[in-house]
């Protein structure tokens, strides 16, 4: 499962959207995007996409959800740091992943200012270090010291621009002991890979990891104890927009706006994109959105009226 693809990395902005437009038919991406006249629905969104399951499966689900509300959506899929930069420099519109207040704290800071905060849409988001279930007298990160040659001195991480990959080297490791442990910088998928092979061969091993994922329907996971809390406490998840996009689309700020998923909402609407319609996550969508008619009625209002999927 590519569920979480390699993001790209230390790119220029300007070249990541070229490079990596979906569904933008090769066009230079950084010009201006066409905003709807006056809310009534239609324009030109380009939302971000940072290849994070949650965010893979709101990014789906917003671009069918406002593609039958006749605006034309492009995904451009990009990494969090040239994200941020170009969010706040207008090239990009919206993206919908922005982690608040510790994971995503530093570009918060950097940028927030010239940012719009959309709202919260998911409350429970976590930073954790994960373990397989067998791994039973690994409960704690204070246990990881005492299994420090059986893992390899390794935890396994993903991006090196995350948050998730900071706050575990700069606050978990120092406080934990770990300092001889190598923390591997690379890419989720990579990571998922490592924890796919190790899992299936009932090996030990500790990954980096978020709620919510998909990798927790898959496997049996335990998170691991943080009685010090250097991981952080949960979060919120918010959708984050350049600065004029609740002026430029107000129809589409108030949706968002109104906008949030529950664990058992999320979880299956991460099933359906990543999992069982991994190689056509719209079409996931359009599934779950069918199943969902409460959803549409809370998010848009009197506008879902006539909408069908």
């Amino acid at each position: 499962m590519n569920a979480r693809l390699a993001s790209l990395t230390a790119l220029g902005l300007g070249s990541a959207l070229l490079l990596t437009a979906c569904g933008g038919g090769g066009e230079d991406l950084t010009g201006d995007s066409g905003a709807g006249d006056e809310g009534s629905g239609g324009g030109e969104i380009n939302i971000a996409l940072i290849p994070w399951e949650e965010d893979i499966a709101a990014t789906n689900m917003w671009q069918v959800l406002l593609e039958e509300k006749g605006y034309e959506v492009t995904v451009t899929e990009i990494d969090v740091a040239p994200m941020y930069q170009g969010t706040a420099d207008g090239d990009i519109d919206l993206f919908l992943d922005t982690w608040l207040p510790v994971t995503h704290a530093d570009y918060w800071e950097d940028y927030g200012d010239q940012l719009e905060d959309l709202g919260s849409w998911y409350d429970n988001a976590r930073l954790t270090l994960t373990v397989p279930a067998y791994m039973e007298d690994v409960n704690s990160i204070e246990d990881l010291p005492g299994v420090a040659e059986e893992l390899g001195d390794r935890i396994v991480g993903i991006e090196s621009g995350s948050g998730l990959v900071r706050v575990t080297r700069e606050e978990a490791m120092p406080g934990y002991g770990l300092d001889d442990f190598e923390l591997v910088e690379s890419s989720t998928s990579a990571m998922l890979a490592e924890l796919d092979s190790a899992y299936q061969e009932e090996e030990p091993i500790v990954v980096t990891l978020w709620r919510p994922h998909i990798a927790y329907a898959q496997y049996d996971l335990k998170d691991l104890e943080d009685p010090q809390g250097l991981m952080g406490d949960a979060e919120s998840i918010h959708a984050v927009g350049r600065q004029g996009f609740a002026e430029d689309f107000p129809e589409v700020a108030a949706w968002i706006e109104a906008f949030d998923l529950s664990d058992e909402e999320l979880g299956d609407l991460e099933a359906l994109t990543l999992d069982e319609y991994e190689d056509d996550p719209q079409e996931g969508a359009r599934v779950w959105l069918s199943e969902n008619p409460e959803f549409l009625e809370r998010t848009l209002g009197d506008d879902a009226e006539g909408v069908e999927f």
